[in-house]
C-alpha cells in the first residue's frame, strides 16, 4: 500500500473539524492462595495490601525518558508527523506533574536512540520508585523508527530487563509508543452500547513492564496535526484527571474507552474516512501500581 503518512485527514468532533489528521506509518491477577481443610484453593484475605502494590516510597519517582520524533531523512521515505509537537508538550506537563524527572530528545536517529536508553539503563536507578518512556514516531509492526530508519522495538525495551538493569528490577517499567503498528484501517462496528516483608526472591527478567500501544498490531495508528495524536491527547487527560487517583490499568482501560468512542477519521481519500483506533496495553507488572498523592 502507497504511503500515507504524508496524507492529511481531519478529525470530526461534534460535527465540528478540529485539525488534520495522519497515520506515523511507511506510505504506502493471579492472587496468592492457601490450602483449606477441604482441600480447596482460597485467597488468603488477611494478606497485607502493600504485598499486592508497587513501593512509591523513594527520593525519587524515577526518570521519564521522552524522544519526539519528527523530521525525518528523505531516504525513510518518511513524511513529518506535524502535530507530534503538541504530544510532547502534553506528555512533559502531565509527567512533570506526577513528579518524574523529565529527559527530553527532538529528532534522534537510530543509533543515537540505542545509545542515550543505553546510557540511562545503566544509571543507578536504586533511589527512583519505576522508569518511563515514550516514543513518539513512525513505526510499523515491532519497529520505531529513528530519523534516518527503524529499530526493533525490543532492542531499546531488553535493556530495562532484570537481567540487564538490576537497579529497576522489581520496579515498575512503563513504555508508552505512539507510532503505526502496520497498515491496516479498522472501520469499526455497530453496536447497541459500549514490600520489604517479602525477602529476597526470583523473578523473571521480563516482569515488571508494562507497554502503552496506540493501536492494536497490524493497524495505523492517528494523529492529528493540530491536537495531537488521538492516543496521546486521551493518555494525558486520563492522567490529569485520575494520575493520583486510580490504579494504571483503571487508568489505561479509560484511555482505550476514550479513543474508541471520542474518535473518528474524516478525509477526502477514498477508504479512509470513518476509520476508528483501540489502543492496546501489555502488562507484565506483578503488582498494582498508583502514582504517589
Amino acid at each position: 500500500m502507497d504511503c500515507v503518512s504524508h496524507l492529511m485527514h481531519k478529525v470530526m468532533s461534534n460535527g465540528r473539524p478540529k485539525g488534520e489528521d495522519c497515520v506515523d506509518a511507511r506510505p504506502k491477577d493471579d492472587q496468592d492462595s492457601h490450602l483449606t481443610d477441604n482441600g480447596r484453593d482460597q485467597a488468603d484475605a488477611n494478606t497485607p495490601s502493600d504485598s499486592y502494590q508497587y513501593n512509591m516510597k523513594f527520593p525519587s519517582l524515577g526518570q521519564c525518558v521522552i524522544i519526539n520524533n519528527k523530521n525525518f531523512h528523505r531516504s525513510t521515505g518518511m513524511g513529518v508527523r506535524n502535530g507530534t509537537d503538541v504530544d510532547a508538550n502534553n506528555v512533559m506537563a502531565v509527567f512533570s506533574k506526577l513528579g518524574f524527572k523529565i529527559s527530553f530528545f527532538n529528532d534522534q536517529t537510530v543509533s543515537q536512540m540505542r545509545d542515550l536508553l543505553t546510557k540511562v539503563s545503566q544509571l543507578d536507578h536504586s533511589h527512583s520508585a519505576m522508569f518511563v518512556c515514550v516514543l513518539l514516531s513512525h513505526g510499523d509492526d515491532g519497529k520505531i523508527f529513528g530519523t534516518d530508519g527503524c529499530i526493533d522495538l525490543k532492542e531499546f525495551t531488553v535493556l530495562f530487563r532484570g537481567d540487564r538493569c538490576p537497579t529497576l528490577v522489581g520496579k515498575p517499567k512503563l513504555f508508552f509508543i505512539q507510532a503505526c503498528r502496520g497498515s491496516e484501517l479498522d472501520s469499526g462496528v455497530e453496536c447497541d452500547s459500549v514490600s520489604d516483608s517479602e525477602g529476597t526472591q526470583r523473578i523473571p527478567v521480563e516482569a515488571d513492564f508494562l507497554y502503552a500501544y496506540s493501536t492494536a498490531p497490524g493497524y495505523y495508528s492517528w494523529r492529528n496535526c493540530s491536537n495531537g495524536s488521538w492516543f496521546i491527547s486521551s493518555l494525558c487527560e486520563m492522567l490529569r484527571t485520575y494520575g493520583r487517583q486510580l490504579e494504571i490499568m483503571q487508568i489505561m482501560t479509560r484511555v482505550n474507552r476514550k479513543v474508541a468512542l471520542d474518535f473518528k477519521s474524516s478525509s477526502n481519500l477514498p477508504g479512509f474516512s470513518g476509520m476508528k483506533q483501540i489502543p492496546c496495553i501489555v502488562s507484565m507488572l506483578t503488582k498494582e501500581l498508583y502514582f504517589p498523592k
